[in-house]
C-alpha cells in the first residue's frame, strides 16, 4: 500500500503543476469531478488506516493517552478534528460492506456514508436486517442526489420505501435512535485562542440544553434601560455568573487534593501599584485590573520565581504534595509535563520522581504533574523522568521508540 499511495502523490502532485485556465468548461467540471471523486476515495484509504492504527492501540504503546491525541501530533490536527476522524473510520469499519464498497469508489462522501450507516442501523433494529440490505441500495442512491444533511432528513422516511406496511410501527423506533444520537454526539470543545480568550463550541443533549437555559436566561435578561449589551454578551456573563454561583457552594469536586479554584500568578508590587498582569493557572493572562478584582475575594500566597520562570519557593512545603507544594508545581509545570499532553493542572497528579517508597522526598526537586493516564504510562513503561539544568522536567524515551533516547519537553504550557 504505501508503494501505491507514494504513487498516487506523485500523481497529484503532477495535477497540481497543471494550469487550470487552458481547460474548456467542460473539461474544467469534469477535472472537479474527478478530483472530488479521488479525495473520497483517499479517504476511505485514510479511514482504514486510522481505525487499524486505533485497533492496534499504536498511540498508547508510543505514550499518547488516545489515538485522537496521537494524530494530533502526527497529522498536526486540533483534537475535535482528530477525534472526528477516529469517530468516522469506527462508523465506517461497522458500515455494511456496500457503503465501504460505495465510499471506495467515491460515489458518496465521508459525511453520506456516516447518514447511511447510521440510518442502516435504525433499520436493522426496527425492522430486521432483510429490510436494512433493501435500505442500502436505495440511500446510495439518493446520495447520489442529496448532501448529507438532506440524506439524514430523507433517510427518517426510508420505511416508506422499503417496508411500507412497518413504517408506523418503526417511527417510533427512529426517535429513540435519534434520541440515542443526541447522547453519542453531546460535547463540548474549549479552544485557547492567540489573544489569551477562550472559544466554547459544542453540542448539547436535550436535557443539558434545559438545564442550561434554566441557568443563563433569568440571568442573561437586560439589567436595565441603560444596559447596552448584546445578547451574546449577556449570555457570556450570565454563564460566568453561573460558575461563580458553582464556585461559592462549595459542592464542585476536588481538584488534585484542593478544593475548586481559580489561580491566578502575578506579581506583589505589581499587584499593590495596579500595574501587573496575571496569568491564570491555565496559562491565559488577565489584565490588571482583573487581577485586582479577583484578589479581593482571594487567598494570597507568596511564591518566588527565577530569571527563567522556575519556582524558587512557595510557602510553606507540606509532606503530601497538596497545597503551597502543589501550586508550586503548577507553577513551573502548568499542567501535564508529559511531552505532547495539554491537559491542564485540574487534571493532574503529582508524581514522585523517586518514588516515596524508594525513599524519594516530598518536594519540588521530586515532583512532576502528570494527568491520569501519563502517570500510569510512567509507572507501567520505560519512560524515565528528570529534572534538566533549568529546573524544568524533561522525558526520555525509551531505546525501542528512539534509539538515541534524546531528552523530550511538554511544549504546551511554556512559560513565557
Amino acid at each position: 500500500m504505501v508503494e501505491e499511495l507514494a504513487q498516487a502523490d506523485d500523481a497529484v502532485a503532477a495535477c497540481t503543476e497543471a494550469a487550470a485556465w487552458p481547460l474548456s468548461e467542460h473539461d474544467l467540471i469534469a477535472a472537479l469531478d474527478a478530483a472530488h471523486r479521488v479525495e473520497q476515495r483517499l479517504a476511505a484509504v485514510k479511514l482504514a488506516l486510522v481505525r487499524e492504527v486505533d485497533g492496534r492501540g499504536t498511540a498508547v504503546t508510543q505514550g499518547a493517552s488516545s489515538t485522537a491525541v496521537w494524530l494530533r501530533e502526527r497529522l498536526r490536527l486540533t483534537i475535535p478534528a482528530a477525534r472526528r476522524l477516529v469517530d468516522l473510520a469506527a462508523c465506517v469499519d461497522a458500515a455494511p460492506t456496500a457503503v465501504r464498497d460505495a465510499l471506495a469508489a467515491g460515489a458518496v462522501s465521508v459525511e453520506q456514508a456516516r447518514v447511511i450507516a447510521d440510518t442502516v442501523n435504525t433499520v436493522r433494529t426496527a425492522a430486521g436486517p432483510e429490510v436494512a440490505d433493501k435500505s442500502v441500495a436505495v440511500l446510495v442512491d439518493w446520495a447520489g442526489q442529496f448532501d448529507p444533511t438532506l440524506l439524514r432528513k430523507l433517510s427518517t422516511r426510508i420505511l416508506n420505501h422499503v417496508a411500507p406496511d412497518i413504517a408506523d410501527a418503526a417511527a417510533r423506533a427512529a426517535l429513540d435512535a435519534e434520541a440515542a444520537r443526541a447522547i453519542r454526539d453531546r460535547h463540548l470543545t474549549i479552544s485557547e485562542q492567540a489573544s489569551g480568550r477562550l472559544r466554547l463550541t459544542g453540542t448539547l443533549d436535550a436535557e443539558a440544553a434545559a438545564l442550561l437555559r434554566a441557568a443563563i436566561d433569568p440571568l442573561s435578561a437586560p439589567a436595565g434601560p441603560d444596559d447596552n449589551r448584546c445578547a451574546g454578551q449577556r449570555r457570556h456573563d450570565a454563564l460566568a455568573d453561573v460558575c461563580r454561583l458553582a464556585l461559592r457552594a462549595g459542592e464542585v469536586p476536588e481538584s488534585g487534593g484542593d478544593p475548586a479554584q481559580v489561580v491566578v500568578t502575578t506579581s506583589y508590587d505589581g499587584l499593590t501599584r495596579q500595574l501587573s498582569a496575571g496569568v491564570l493557572d491555565i496559562g491565559l493572562r488577565l489584565t490588571p485590573d482583573a487581577v485586582r478584582r479577583l484578589a479581593c475575594d482571594a487567598a494570597i500566597l507568596p511564591a518566588v520565581l527565577g530569571g527563567a520562570g522556575q519556582v524558587l519557593d512557595v510557602g510553606r512545603q507540606r509532606r503530601l504534595i497538596s497545597g503551597p507544594l502543589r501550586r508550586a508545581l503548577v507553577l513551573r509545570d502548568g499542567g501535564c509535563a508529559f511531552p505532547g499532553c495539554d491537559r491542564p493542572p485540574r487534571w493532574c497528579d503529582a508524581h514522585h520522581i523517586q518514588h516515596w517508597a524508594d525513599g524519594g522526598p516530598t518536594n519540588l526537586d521530586n515532583a512532576v504533574l502528570l494527568c491520569g493516564h501519563h502517570h500510569r504510562h510512567l509507572h507501567h513503561n520505560d519512560w524515565t523522568v528528570r529534572l534538566s539544568d533549568d529546573s524544568h522536567p524533561e522525558f526520555v524515551p525509551p531505546a525501542w521508540l528512539d534509539p538515541d533516547q534524546l531528552p523530550r519537553r511538554n511544549h504546551y504550557h511554556r512559560r513565557t
